[in-house]
């Protein structure tokens, strides 16, 4: 028998952190809405210089939204956590059976003994904040969130989405036929919605291939649909 079979297998399980979250929310969007407006005005209007400052003004109205949605996310959050804290203390403190009798029940379902669980049960409510904090984790399943989560989110989505804009609106700062303007702005922007798509993919563990195309796909589909309506009712 072949002892060393158990150190044959290897744990690749990718963790996505919060940072990596908001940049993926924020250079999506930052990618694919300016870069769907620059196609449509270009359709619409010659000059370069009007396509830039609609986009300026749509990558600052964006990224503030955008921004704000991320922070009111990560305050919801934290306002979740702490109203079922207090909750939770108030069970240890008035439903002391009922909570015993949930922890108990947890220990039960991962196999301990009816030995087990009543001495495990016993030496965690010993402590209450070590109990809240057991409850908290693993009958609701919520993890305490970072106090600065918020802001750090509203930071993290806002830049990530200008810095996805900027690259659909480069052209028009060099280029003053806006035609022309859009024919790099597309190789550029779906060049990094490729690439955008594909590390994106490997994060969440899917094809990265068919991750990249799929993204890359609805970028230009959505640039496209921009630039079309553009022309018809210019028409």
């Amino acid at each position: 028998m072949d002892t060393h079979l158990h150190h044959d297998h290897v744990e690749s399980h990718l963790k996505s952190s919060d940072l990596l979250r908001d940049v993926v929310i924020g250079m999506s969007d930052g990618l694919t809405v300016p870069f769907a407006l620059a196609a449509g005005l270009s359709g619409a209007v010659d000059s370069s210089s009007i396509i830039v400052i609609a986009g300026i003004a749509e990558i600052a109205a964006g990224s503030i939204a955008m921004g704000l949605g991320g922070y009111l996310a990560g305050k919801t959050e934290q306002d979740h956590y702490s109203s079922e804290v207090k909750r939770e203390y108030d069970e240890v403190e008035n439903l002391r059976h009922k909570e015993i009798e949930e922890t108990k029940e947890f220990f039960a379902n991962i196999g301990l003994s009816e030995e087990l669980q009543d001495k495990a049960t016993e030496e965690i409510a010993k402590d209450k904040d070590r109990w809240v904090d057991f409850m908290m984790k693993y009958e609701l399943g919520l993890d305490k969130p970072d106090p600065k989560r918020a802001t750090k989110s509203a930071l993290n989505i806002g830049l990530s989405y200008i810095a996805g804009g900027i690259i659909p609106l480069s052209p028009y700062f060099f280029i003053d036929d806006s035609t022309e303007a859009l024919k790099f702005s597309v190789i550029a922007t779906l060049i990094c919605l490729f690439i955008f798509g594909y590390f994106k993919s490997r994060i969440t563990g899917v094809n990265a291939f068919w991750g990249a195309i799929r993204v890359t796909m609805i970028g230009a589909l959505a640039a496209a649909a921009a630039f079309g309506v553009a022309k018809l009712f210019e028409s």
